[in-house]
This record gives structure tokens, sequence and C-alpha cells, in this order.
């Protein structure tokens, strides 16, 4: 039986409104021709099983993903475009976060203090702040210390809590978390942005063949257009999807090459 998951912005407050989303979804792509839909989403399960599953039919991943360790086993087929604080059109941003009572401006004043990422294959959280402090780096090191957390929940409880001074935090998540968790970010401000890139987009295995990834994208393309998923398009901060292939992530590649470039010893 094909697998289907939307696993990066599902909050629990947010599952209601996945699975509505998915139950539209999954009438458009039967009514499209495609046959072993499944009637619900995986929700909780590992990613790393997930992306890795040859019965996956959908999901959602992180660029970064599609560009390293997933590129033979994902393809592109669309990126969503989210109404949220950070975002223009198909791309979004970081945010970079510190305690309240940080005396720095600038992440470029912060040489020396402890960052934490939510994960070493994460564009949001690692690479695009890698890539803000690659040409600043002495001897390859910006950080004197580089923390994993896991989530970008727990990246800000760490700053909270003073064990870690900044971390990117992707800015939906960040819109999410201020619209149901408020009281997360308490004690917490933010310090600026990274640079934008095309936001997580939706993903087929690479084995799916090529009609039925037209399929995917014409069945994505009438969920984001029915007026009767309005109201659970605005819950999930989606306002539009547009067709798209791997090459179209070329700058999270750029970014890479940026912090290679300059020699930046991020992670041991």
């Amino acid at each position: 039986m094909a697998t289907a998951s939307l696993p990066m912005y599902d909050l629990p407050e947010l599952r209601a409104a996945h699975d509505a989303f998915w139950s539209f979804l999954a009438r458009n792509l039967r009514r499209n021709g495609l046959k072993s839909v499944p009637d619900r989403l995986s929700h909780g399960k590992p990613v790393r099983k997930l992306w890795s599953d040859p019965n996956l039919l959908i999901s959602q991943c992180c660029g970064y993903d599609i560009t390293n360790r997933y590129k033979d086993k994902l393809r592109p087929v669309a990126t969503p475009i989210f109404s949220a604080f950070g975002c223009l059109g198909e791309n979004y941003c970081s945010v970079v976060v510190v305690a309240a009572d940080c005396p720095f401006k600038d992440i470029r004043e912060m040489a020396g203090t402890v960052a934490v990422i939510n994960g070493p294959e994460s564009h949001s959280g690692m690479s695009s702040l890698r890539h803000l402090v690659a040409q600043y780096h002495k001897d390859g090191h910006f950080f004197s210390r580089i923390k994993v957390s896991g989530s970008h929940l727990a990246s800000l409880e760490a700053i909270q809590l003073g064990k870690a001074d900044v971390a990117a935090i992707d800015s939906i998540t960040m819109t999410l978390l201020q619209r149901h968790r408020p009281g997360v970010l308490d004690g917490l401000k933010v310090l600026g942005t990274t640079y934008y890139a095309p936001a997580p987009p939706y993903v087929v295995r690479a084995s799916l063949p090529e009609g039925d990834i037209i399929k995917v994208r014409r069945a994505l393309e009438e969920a984001f257009d029915d007026p009767q998923l309005a109201d659970c398009r605005a819950l999930l901060l989606l306002s539009g999807v547009k067709p798209t292939k791997r090459e179209d992530y070329w700058v999270l590649e750029a970014f890479e090459d940026h912090a290679f470039k300059h020699g930046i010893c991020f992670l041991e």
C-alpha cells in the first residue's frame, strides 16, 4: 500500500487541518487516475524511513534533502507558496533568533558564541546560518561550538535555557508558533533573517512514472484551487503552489558552495 506524509509543519495543533487537506488531495489523486492512494497520512514516523519507502506516493521535505541525501530517491513536483513572515512568492527564509537580552545587533558580531542547529542536514537551521557567517570565520571557525538539538522547538528551548546563544529558525515554523504557541517564544527575539531560498517542496519517489507525476501535480493544483479548502489552507498558511523541478533548487547548492569557498568548518 502506498504511503503519504506531510511532516514538515505537522504540529499537533495542525493535524486536523493536514488530514482535511489530504482527504481532498487523495480524492483528486484518485480522480486523476492514480491507484493505491492511501486513505490517511502517516504522522510521526521518522522521515528517513518515510523518504526511503519504496511505496512512497507523496511527501514534503527540506530542499536540502533533494540536493543531498535524497537526491536520487525523491523528486520535487511542486513548491508551496506560504503566507508567512519571511516568505516571498515560493521562497522563504529563516529568522535568526537570540535571547531577548542578547547585546549583539548583528550576527557578524557573534563570533565565539554558541550556535544550535536543528540538524546537520537542514537548510533552514544549518545551511542558511552557515551561509550568513561563512566569510567571517577565523581559522575555519566562527562559533565556538555548534550544538545539534533535533528540532527547531528544541533549538528555541536551548536558547531560553542559556545553553546556546543563537539559532536559525524556519520562518514558516516561526509564524506557526507565534499563532499556536506564543509562550514558546518567551524570552527570545529576532536578530535578523537569512537569505531567501525555495520553500520545502512536495516530493514523490524518484521511480514514480512520469505520467503519474503529471497527475500528482494536477491534483495538487486542484487542491489549492478548491474553495472548499480555503479555511484549511489558511490554517496551514498555504496560499498557492508552483510546479517545480530539482534544478529550481540550485540556490541551496549555491549556499553550500559559498560556505565551501570560504573554507568554514561548521560541523566537525
